[in-house]
């Protein structure tokens, strides 16, 4: 009989991702370069555009946690809108069921619904699942990397990117390794990184398109 188990409750661990996906952390500084390449800077509008987003959460958490939804609208909307990703060619799909045979027991399957938007099959973002912008990023890693694990396409090279409002990370998997970028801070107070995000977004969707 098939045990299904929810990939939230069955992938917790960094462990679990290498011993039920396959998946190995890549020690080759060169396989997730792409989050470094540089980009061309920002507009006066696009500076100015992301100095106010940042101006907004700090505003808006400055009374306490956000709620899923406040991080949508404040942060996560926002910086895609900057993005491009609401516009031709690129398609989101929301709210996306997945499931993934467990390694080493063909009775285990894990089986998930991801609080996330899937650019293209592609580019995966994903709004940290807790009501709290305080979770932290490293708990929800081997979740999201378990939801990038279910594509078909093994051999398809996957970007994501984790974010509570607070920070941002990017993820790549190829095969079967994955990489990450360093985190980035919503709150740094000396170079608004939601710029680097933005800049970094874009890249990756122009990837994952051409």
């Amino acid at each position: 009989m098939t045990n299904i188990i929810a990939i939230a409750e069955g992938i917790t661990t960094f462990r679990q991702v290498e011993e039920k996906l396959g998946l190995t952390l890549s020690d080759a500084r060169e396989f997730f370069t792409e989050w470094m390449d540089e980009q061309p800077q920002l507009t006066e509008y696009e500076q100015t555009r992301v100095d106010q987003i940042r101006s907004n959460y700090l505003y808006q958490v400055s009374e306490g946690i956000l709620l899923e939804e406040t991080i949508k609208m404040v942060v996560l909307s926002p910086v895609l809108e900057l993005a491009g990703f609401y516009q031709a060619p690129y398609r989101f799909r929301a709210e996306v069921p997945v499931e993934i045979e467990a390694l080493g027991d063909d009775d285990e399957v894990l089986r998930g619904r991801i609080d996330a938007l899937v650019l293209q099959n592609k580019l995966w973002i994903v709004r940290i699942e807790s009501e709290k912008t305080t979770f932290d990023l490293e708990l929800a890693l081997p979740q999201t990397l378990a939801y990038m694990a279910a594509n078909p396409k093994l051999e398809q090279v996957l970007y994501g990117m984790i974010t509570n409002g607070s920070s941002h990370l990017f993820v790549k998997t190829s095969g079967k390794q994955y990489g990450t970028s360093d985190v980035f801070s919503t709150r740094s107070q000396y170079r608004n990184t939601l710029g680097e995000v933005l800049k970094i977004l874009r890249h990756l969707g122009r990837l994952v398109v051409s």
